[in-house]
């Protein structure tokens, strides 16, 4: 598992499909909302979070399409499936592979971008601990996404529209607890709801990509 791992540490940076690319669309969509909305300062603070909330899911998005089609296409998937290594283990590896080059970069980036959105200081605590908390939630959905659309012709426009219903109730309660914390709200009720979502994915979710994957690997 940890040799897995590290490959796909390994090929993520390599492609440069993962840390920058998530990146650098996340800083753009912070760029463009001030052009979009106005330079109103009271404005952007009051939509900082909702807007840095909903630019770190689609830069998560925005990765997904490669998470298994790469092992697919070099036969790699296929050795993995036949190896004693279980593919629920062999899921849940690629998720927190593409956390830690996905997600992880965004978590640490978010109070910057922050910054440029005027987002009120009392958020940007409980907007990392928010977005540390449901970015695993996001990477997990995507592997099973993934799994659904493995070996289908240009399946990332599918993936997008299986994965994007399943992400809305991350972003509710995410985006929820770090507007709660910058208008001096107590945001620990959405954050307990973000918690216990991302725990019944980690929990769940490598189960059903696992039995998804068989099928299309049949």
């Amino acid at each position: 598992m940890r040799a897995l791992f590290l490959r796909d540490l390994a090929l993520a940076l390599r492609a440069g499909g993962g840390f920058g690319l998530g990146l650098a669309f996340f800083l753009i969509v912070v760029v463009l909302v001030p052009f979009s909305v106005g330079p109103s300062s009271d404005l952007l603070s009051r939509i900082a979070p909702g807007v840095l909330w909903l630019g770190a899911l689609l830069a998560c998005l925005l990765s997904l399409d490669r998470l298994l089609a790469v092992d697919f296409e070099d036969g790699a998937l296929d050795l993995l499936a036949t190896s004693p290594l279980p593919l629920e283990g062999v899921i849940a590896v690629k998720a927190a592979a593409h956390w830690v080059t996905t997600g992880l970069p965004l978590v640490l980036a978010a109070p910057m971008l922050g910054v440029l959105l005027n987002l009120a200081p009392a958020g940007y605590g409980v907007l990392v601990i928010s977005l540390a908390l449901g970015t695993p939630a996001l990477s997990m959905i995507g592997a099973f996404g993934a799994a659904l659309t493995v070996g289908i012709k240009r399946g990332g426009l599918l993936m997008s529209l299986l994965v994007l219903p399943l992400y809305v109730p991350t972003l509710i309660f995410g985006a929820e607890a770090a507007r709660r914390a910058a208008q001096d709200l107590d945001p620990a009720t959405p954050l307990l709801f973000l918690a216990g979502i991302t725990g019944a994915v980690l929990a769940l979710m490598p189960f059903a990509a696992g039995a998804v994957l068989r099928v299309n690997l049949r």
